[in-house]
């Protein structure tokens, strides 16, 4: 049996994961093991879990595969610093130290990283280096469902690509086409995250959420920072930014156009001109994600489409790909940013390198991405003594029936069960679950449990069966990436008086018979649940569905703003103290807020670092 282990590092999102005859037996990212969000660092606790969920030393490992090539990344720096020079050497100066350092010699650098798990590990001849571009399409075509499929990955910049298109054939993959730094749509819209008072490679979700709440008026304006061409290839002009050269996003010509300077989220309160550009950059984003999917279909004549990369995180954009009816099929990897591309590169190294069979499956190959950590009865009730919990232990139909149960009373339910999801979307295994049809669950979820901005939308969890008979979309969406409209008959039209209200007024008004996971535009981001992907989360949604007629509950990711996902029974109890929700379902224990110690609660707003 061959072992491959697949590592991406020092960027953001460091991750890892294992293959064993090019089936995925692990995954997971080191933020949940370190505790800092977005963790860049060597994933030595990341490394550590894969390996032993596989039961592998890492000498028995036959191959280890790093998700970019370094000396082409440096070769980019050099490079940019010669084309921009002498206006590049704030950064140059900066980036050089680490590079000559570490970077450089990342082979070596591994390796050193790499014999910390084991004595016995002897050589660096099994590392091998994937490029960055190529890990992120192996990534979403090779775990797909499709024996054919076009591939969109679109990121900030790998090595030097930043946007590509791929075609995938059974166990075959060719990059056909790429788009080169600095021209780039993820750094383009990161530039409107920067703007905006957001954190780059983090807030950009925050983003695309409070673009409904505004009017894409300065959609012209980004069109002369871009030049987009009908096929959707794309220049940008490098006068108006500043990350080529400098440490911000944007320069003082990026301020003058639009009118304010960034905004300082310390003192500045979010605006009506805020949600403007927000709904501005999006619209331009979809355009040029939908003249790329339009151009690629009508070149290559493949009926199915694969995304990757950050931009494949921008569920608006994916459902308007989808809207529009241009592929027969698309599939996109849930943890379609740099985590994934460990991935990627670990199944890129199996199929293409080594030129071995591929399996297509009917759904796909990533086990509902429950690819993490996961903890028994035992273990469960052992961490929750020694935390000083009062739990009780329910069989499951009880367990099951009084969760639903609660739900249904608008309780906020700390929901953790099962193996860990890999990627940043909790998918009802570290979930925070509530009543859809309640009007106050989303600003109370969103103010008192996740301690961030009342307009971040919350996603419903489905059951696939009624699907279309809530929204409209008829597809498989497991990995809550595409957003799709609620169904008429289940929509509430505005009056003419509330059509008139602007930005966060908007918020409280009641659109749906299941207000809390329809947006102020009337769209959701969906996730269809299955038996054969959550047996224990589609039991409860459809007991809740027995009890209340309704087969959807709020689904948001276990954790406060700024925290990662919980990962372990302590984290999860440290998260369920620290913030006013009423139950903690873990394993097979039910934990009831008002029956806790009150002095194990925590002060969680200091805890972690906004993002």
């Amino acid at each position: 049996m061959t072992s491959i282990l697949g590592i991406s590092a020092f960027y953001h999102d460091s991750a890892a994961c294992i293959l064993k005859d090019g089936k995925i037996i692990a995954a997971a990212q080191e933020e949940r093991f370190s505790r800092k969000k977005h963790d860049p660092s060597y994933p030595y606790n990341a490394i550590k879990f894969v390996l032993n969920f596989a039961n592998l030393k890492l000498s028995e490992v036959d191959k280890i595969v790093f998700f970019e090539k370094p000396f082409l990344k440096f070769e980019r720096l050099l490079e940019t610093y010669v084309a921009f020079a002498p206006r590049g050497f704030v950064s140059f100066a900066k980036a050089m130290p680490l590079w000559i350092k570490e970077r450089l010699f990342q082979k070596n650098l591994l390796f050193n990283k790499l014999k910390t798990h084991d004595k016995n590990y002897k050589t660096d001849k099994n590392i091998y280096f994937s490029d960055h571009h190529l890990s992120h399409a192996a990534s979403a075509f090779f775990p797909s469902p499709f024996k054919e499929a076009v591939i969109l990955t679109a990121d900030g910049v790998g090595e030097w690509a930043t946007t590509t298109v791929a075609i995938g054939n059974n166990n075959n993959l060719e990059v056909k086409k790429e788009i080169h730094f600095p021209h780039s749509l993820g750094l383009l819209y990161s530039a409107f995250t920067y703007y905006t008072g957001f954190k780059v490679n983090s807030g950009e979700y925050k983003l695309m959420g409070l673009a409904p709440y505004g009017s894409p008026i300065y959609e012209d304006k980004i069109k002369k920072l871009i030049d987009i061409k009908d096929d959707g290839t794309f220049r940008l002009d490098q006068d108006y930014f500043n990350y080529a050269t400098g440490l911000t996003m944007t320069n003082d010509k990026f301020n003058k156009l639009f009118g304010q300077k960034p905004r300082d989220p310390k003192t500045e309160r979010i605006n009506q001109f805020h949600m403007d550009i927000a709904a501005s950059i999006q619209k331009v984003t979809e355009e040029i994600m939908l003249k790329l999917a339009k151009a690629i279909r009508n070149e290559y004549k493949i009926k199915n489409l694969c995304l990757a990369g950050g931009v494949a995180l921008n569920c608006v954009a994916n459902g308007k790909i989808l809207q529009e009816k241009i592929f027969e099929n698309i599939w996109i990897q849930p943890a379609a940013g740099d985590a994934g591309g460990s991935l990627g590169a670990a199944l890129a190294l199996w199929h293409i390198e080594y030129g071995n069979k591929r399996e297509v499956s009917s759904s796909d190959d990533m086990n509902g991405s429950y690819l993490g950590n996961e903890f028994n009865q035992e273990e469960v009730e052992k961490e929750l003594n020694i935390a000083g919990a009062n739990f009780e232990i329910l069989n499951y139909e009880d367990l099951i029936n009084k969760t639903s149960e609660f739900i249904s009373k608008e309780k906020a339910i700390g929901w953790f069960q099962g193996r860990m999801e890999f990627g940043p979307r909790a998918l009802g295994a570290r979930s925070i679950l509530g009543d859809p049809r309640s009007e106050k669950m989303q600003k109370n979820l969103n103010l008192k449990v996740k301690y961030r901005e009342s307009f971040r939308p919350f996603a419903p969890s489905v059951l696939r069966e009624d699907l279309s008979k809530w929204f409209d979309m008829n597809l498989d969406s497991p990995y809550m990436l595409i957003v799709a409209n609620i169904n008429k008959d289940k929509k509430i039209e505005m009056t003419d008086e509330q059509k008139k209200l602007f930005g966060i007024d908007k918020l409280n008004i009641k659109r749906s018979e299941i207000p809390a996971v329809t947006h102020v535009d009337y769209s959701a981001r969906i996730q269809t649940v299955t038996k054969k992907t959550n047996s224990r989360y589609y039991d409860l949604i459809s007991k809740f569905k027995e009890k209340t007629g309704c087969p959807v509950i709020v689904n948001t990711s276990f954790n406060v703003r700024g925290e990662p996902i919980v990962n372990t029974p302590t984290d999860a109890f440290n998260c369920f103290m620290g913030t006013e929700l009423d139950y903690l379902v873990i394993g097979n224990c039910i934990l009831d807020k008002s029956k806790q110690n009150p002095k194990l609660k925590k002060d969680y707003t200091k805890e972690f670092e906004l993002d």
